[in-house]
């Protein structure tokens, strides 16, 4: 069996496996750090700070069955804690500290000079971009003044991307963090009638498993625009979710809900099912996987005729589940095996998915 090497390198910063907080509550403070270190995390990432700190509406998270809405903010402790006491307690961890801030070029100015004595390097938070790519600029040129490495966090909201991409690598960013929560967004507790969000507008931010698909998009299009590492945030809760996204481009990943949710010992939990996953398929290191679906999506031809499934008659269960989901009415079970009705299939391939859902794999297109 080949030795699996889980670690990865970004802005000449070794981690020992791919899998990092992303700023937020589970890296709140000094000791919340050594938790996330000690639960398995390759790198720290730490709660976004600003020149004072925050004050958070209540109640600010909430889990929902589409994902998880939160109202957070940078963090509410004031700057001169973190630099007296928190980022001290974090070097302890002696993994790389990336030290997150935001959010202006004159905040960053004044911040970036106190935090660097602690910092490996930089991550600058961009939650509220609109369509000029100016003011990211210019925070990204303050934060380079301290010769630190500079990873730029980029919100989903952004009518554009791409250009974002490009304007953070032409102003000096040596990685980008994709993505941010994405909103504004709105729940309401049935139960109660009351809103989730204790925000002014009782909105909400969202973040969890019903942002992936999106988080995927954007590290996919930064990928193909720019040629510095990605980190992909959103919706990673398991070494599948992980996996995903390096096989989309991602360098590394960023964790936030599912620490929330699920404890600190996830990061080591997505650690171990990545290199379980190596393991099965013969991958030695993250780098022989990194961006495999950009190799496969350039082989592909774009068509609009149907292609029929086939069935691993030796893997199928029967379970039914494939027919039950089939819009075309094309499968059957049949002696406790899934048939296709090649004349009623549309090749839509929503069979595949639905046989992943319960770990058989047994329809391939």
């Amino acid at each position: 069996m080949k030795a699996i090497d889980l670690s990865v390198e970004i802005a000449g910063l070794k981690f020992r496996n791919p899998v990092i907080p992303a700023a937020g509550p589970p890296v709140r403070n000094g000791e919340a750090i050594l938790k996330c270190a000690k639960g398995g995390a390759g790198a720290i990432v730490t709660k976004t700070i600003s020149v004072k700190a925050a004050e958070v509406p209540r109640p600010c998270m909430a889990k929902t069955k589409s994902g998880f809405l939160n109202t957070e903010l940078w963090s509410e402790l004031p700057p001169e804690q973190w630099i007296e006491r928190e980022y001290r307690i974090a070097r302890t961890t002696k993994l790389p500290l990336i030290i997150s801030l935001g959010y202006t070029a004159e905040q960053i100015a004044e911040l970036a000079p106190k935090v660097k004595p602690y910092a490996d390097a930089l991550e600058l938070s961009t939650h509220y971009l609109g369509s000029d790519t100016k003011p990211m600029e210019n925070a990204i040129k303050a934060a380079k003044e301290t010769g630190l490495p500079v990873i730029i966090k980029l919100s989903p909201n952004v009518p554009d991307i791409k250009l974002f991409a490009r304007a953070a690598v032409s102003a000096g960013a040596d990685a980008i963090t994709a993505v941010n929560s994405f909103g504004p967004t709105f729940g309401v507790d049935i139960e109660t009638g009351m809103p989730y969000m204790g925000s002014k507008e009782f909105y909400g931010w969202l973040s969890g498993s019903a942002i992936k698909p999106i988080a995927l998009r954007c590290v996919y299009d930064i990928v193909r625009t720019v040629n510095v590492p990605v980190i992909g945030v959103g919706g990673v809760e398991s070494g599948n979710d992980a996996v995903e996204f390096i096989m989309t481009g991602a360098h590394a990943v960023g964790v936030c809900t599912a620490a929330i949710l699920q404890g600190p010992k996830v990061f080591g939990k997505i650690a171990g099912e990545i290199a379980e996953f190596m393991a099965r398929k013969g991958y030695s290191t993250v780098d022989e996987m990194r961006g495999l679906a950009l190799k496969h999506i350039q082989k592909l031809e774009f068509r609009t005729y149907p292609v029929p499934p086939k069935i691993d008659e030796e893997k199928c269960i029967g379970c039914g589940l494939c027919a039950m989901s089939c819009p075309y009415q094309a499968l059957n079970i049949v002696e406790k095996v899934a048939r296709v009705n090649i004349e009623k299939c549309f090749g839509c391939g929503l069979c595949m998915s639905r046989c992943r859902e319960v770990g058989v794999n047994a329809i391939r297109f």
